[in-house]
Parts: C-alpha cells; structure tokens; sequence
C-alpha cells in the first residue's frame, strides 16, 4: 500500500523511544515535595553546608514565586505528585559494560556507546533518573586541563572552583522553576575549559527519563576561559506514560575574553513532559555564545536561551527549531542583552506546526544605556501544515540606545498546492516533496549542526513525517 502525504504528516508528533525500562528504583521513590525531601537530597549527596543553605534558599523562593501568567497552560502539573529524586544505581560506571542490563540496554538503543567508540564525541556524560550513570573524557584532553564531570562529582572535586561560578548567571530566586531546580537538582554537566585550549570534538550529554511522574532537575555549568572553545551537545529521551513528568534543568554559561561556546540541544522528550528549563549565558569582550536549539517532542516546552553580552564586540546568536503536533506546544525563543558597546546578536527561528500543534516565538532584545553601536537581527518564520494549527510570535525590544542597528522579520506560511506542483513536475512523488520542503525550511539550522547530528536531526523529521516514529 502506498503512504501518502497526509500519511506522513500524520507522523509528525509520534514518538520513537516510547519504551520503559523496569522501574524498580522509581517504584520506591518519596513524592512530593518538602523541606525534608530536600535535605535528604543534601545528605545522601554528602554535600558541603553552603550547598544545603542554598538549596533551601531555592526552596523558600519556590514557595513565593508566582507560576508564569503567559505562555503555555501549566495547571496540569501537580508537584505533590512528582518524585523528585531517584538513584537508578549506586555507583557511577566506568565502562558501558559495568551499567546495569536494562540501563545499558537505553543507551545501546539510543546509539550512545557507538558514538563514543567511533570518536565522534570527545567526552560523554549519560545522566539516568536523578545521576549520572557513565562518565568519560578522552585522556588528551584531561593532560590539557579540561574538566568534564557530571556536577555533582564536579562539587566534591573542585570545590572552589565550583563555588566560584555556581549560582552567578543564574541566582535561586530568578524564577520559579529555576528555584525549584536549585532547591532539588541533581546531575547534569560541569565543564572547565583553560586558557586557551581549544576542544574541537564536541563534548556530550545524554538525559533519560524512565520512571513515571519523575522529576528531572540537572544543573549545568560550563566555564570557558580566555580564547579557549567548546561545543557541548545534548540530547533527551522519556518513556511515554499516561500521567505527566517534568524536566526543569538550568544551564549557566561563562564565556570570558575571546573564547567561544556552542551549545547544541536536541530535545525529544515523549509528550507526556513539561519541558520548563532556565538557560543563561554571558559574554565578556569579543567573546561569542551560540545557542542551538533544536525541540522536537514534550508536552509543553517553555525555553528561551539568553545571551547577556557583556564586554565591547560580544556576540550572541540563537538558532531554534521547533516541531508541534496533536497536544503539544513549543513556546520557545531567546533574549539577547546588549550591555556593552558594540555588540551584535542574531536570533533566527523556524517552526513546523500540525494537527492543531502550537508554537510560540517569545524573544527579549534589550539594548542598555551605553551599550552604543550594537546590532541585533531577528528572524522568525513559521511553516503550517494545515488549517487547525497554530503559530504566534512574541517580540519584545527595549531599546535604550538611539545609535543602534535593529531588524525584525516574521513570516507565517504554508505547504501551497503551487509549491507541490512544481516539486512534483520535476519528477518528485508528493511525499517526497512535502519531505523536501520541510527539510529545506529548516536547513539553515540543521547546516549548522555537526554531520552526524545534522544528520540525526533529519532522520527525526523524516521518522515524524512518514508516521514511522512509535
């Protein structure tokens, strides 16, 4: 039988990596959530007073902060019924082989332990549940100096260090949900890079989610010292369950003098999640951040990487996808904040949306006082695949600089029968040119991508097109 268009776009929101592991950590795990729950967190951890005063701050804060007003509807989360730490296993594993069976088991689906043996990534952190499971670097990069552990190793290991940045882009009471991380996080990615030492082959994160109305709360910290780079990638999975979970991680990114950071996140969490993560970097003089935002599967997903460009001739640029089907709603965007002069960002954003599937553009430009001679380019387009979808943007600049350079563009379009017809008389099936449509819509960020995650990203849109996912 012959699958059609609509066949494959009925695809687009139906999920691949459905499957559950047992869940015999999961089964006994406390919900709810309390000022006990977090000091057993701090406890079980061993973690330094500091540490536990901190996470309490996170705590009183989460009880006053008020839920977000606007974006997506988030009545459905209920987080006296959310566990908020689960220890899938007792020790961190030093070789793929030592990791539990059914542990294992994911990340050999999931292509992980083939990445790394293949060399395509430099260094490799698989975070399960609550912790992380398997860590490792490449041993070139430990004699250069370059710290890549799992944040709560991180914490034990380099305390002062640790202590230095933690909590400085990003403070507990910035939000609710940043708050709720500080009170409760666990897991998640420390990385130094020194002066100077340049990490050509990305490092990688790998998060899953197994137990039913689980929490995941991973705190990321990233340091990149002068005229040093990094890319990091990560990338999340969650079985499918009839009740709801809740990934709420904050990264906190410090790009000093020169030096470069890109971040790349593939984010394919089943739609049962709400996806609320708080993602902050800053950017000293001549220093570039970049952001690759890539957000194909959750429930609800409200995420806005910003940029706070801090020194002269900074930069900032975000470039964002986002697939909504049946049920789902991709409220994402960026915020870029011009604190010096002569600073530049870009924001472009591309969104796909069916099935009565909803995206969100939702950007900050704010251009401070002083901060003369910046530039900042917005771009945000749209691509309906039917009549019952929905696309909206939020622009919002506050410009406190007249010499300055601004530009926003919005377009909202759809698949015409002109633009099948003319695939299609060169020789193109209608699958095949409705797949080529929406692959070229958004190559401007897949090109962007390493290949073989370019390439991953692709066989993800082309699974969700031809209803080959689940």
């Amino acid at each position: 039988m012959t699958t059609t268009a609509n066949d494959q776009l009925e695809g687009l929101g139906t999920y691949k990596f459905g499957w559950a592991d047992s869940d015999v950590a999961g089964a006994s795990a406390k919900r709810g959530l309390s000022e006990e729950v977090v000091r057993d967190i701090s406890a079980r951890k061993s973690e330094p007073a500091w540490m536990l005063e901190n996470r309490l701050k996170g705590l009183k804060y989460f009880g006053r902060k008020p839920m977000p007003s606007w974006g997506s509807d988030l009545s459905g989360i209920d987080f006296e019924n959310i566990k908020y730490f689960v220890r899938s296993t007792e020790k961190q594993a030093e070789s793929w082989d030592d990791l539990p069976a059914d542990i294992k088991n994911t990340y050999d689906r999931l292509g992980i332990p083939e990445a790394e043996k293949q060399r395509l990534i430099a260094g490799v952190a698989a975070q399960y549940e609550s912790e992380v499971v398997y860590h490792k670097i490449r041993e070139d990069l430990e004699e250069k100096g370059v710290i890549f552990l799992d944040t709560d190793t991180a914490l034990k290991e380099h305390p002062d260090l640790f202590k230095e940045y933690y909590g400085t882009v990003i403070p507990a009471g910035d939000n609710k949900f940043a708050a709720l991380n500080t009170a409760v996080w666990s897991g998640g990615s420390f990385i130094y890079v020194p002066k100077g030492v340049h990490v050509e082959i990305p490092l990688q994160a790998y998060f899953r989610i197994n137990t039913e109305n689980m929490g995941q709360f991973e705190r990321t910290l990233i340091i990149v010292d002068e005229g040093a780079y990094v890319h990091y990638v990560e990338g999340c999975t969650a079985p499918i369950y009839k009740s709801d979970s809740l990934h709420s991680a904050v990264v906190e990114i410090i790009v000093k003098k020169d030096a470069r950071c890109r971040y790349t996140t593939i984010q394919n969490w089943s739609n049962n999640v709400y996806n609320l993560v708080t993602k902050r970097a800053v950017a000293y003089e001549g220093a570039t951040m970049e952001w690759i935002d890539g957000n194909i599967g959750s429930k609800v997903t409200m995420k806005y990487p910003a940029v706070y460009l801090m020194g002269p001739h900074a930069k900032g640029e975000t470039l964002s996808v986002a697939f909504a089907g049946a049920g789902q709603h991709q409220d994402a965007g960026a915020k870029m904040v011009h604190c010096a002069p002569n600073t530049s960002s870009t924001i472009v954003s591309k969104s796909v949306a069916r099935g009565g599937g909803r995206t969100s553009y939702r950007g900050l430009i704010n251009v401070q006082e002083g901060a003369t001679h910046s530039k900042s380019t917005v771009k945000c387009d749209a691509l309906l695949v039917d009549t019952i979808s929905r696309s909206d943007t939020y622009p919002y600049n506050d410009i406190r600089e007249d010499d300055v350079e601004m530009g926003h563009e919005a377009t909202v379009s759809k698949i015409s029968a002109d633009q099948l017809f003319y695939l299609m008389s060169r020789g193109l099936t209608e699958d095949e040119a409705m797949a080529m449509i929406v692959r070229g819509f958004v190559e401007p960020i897949a090109r962007e991508l390493p290949m073989e995650y370019a390439l991953e990203l692709n066989r993800l849109i082309e699974l969700q097109m031809e209803g080959a996912v689940g």
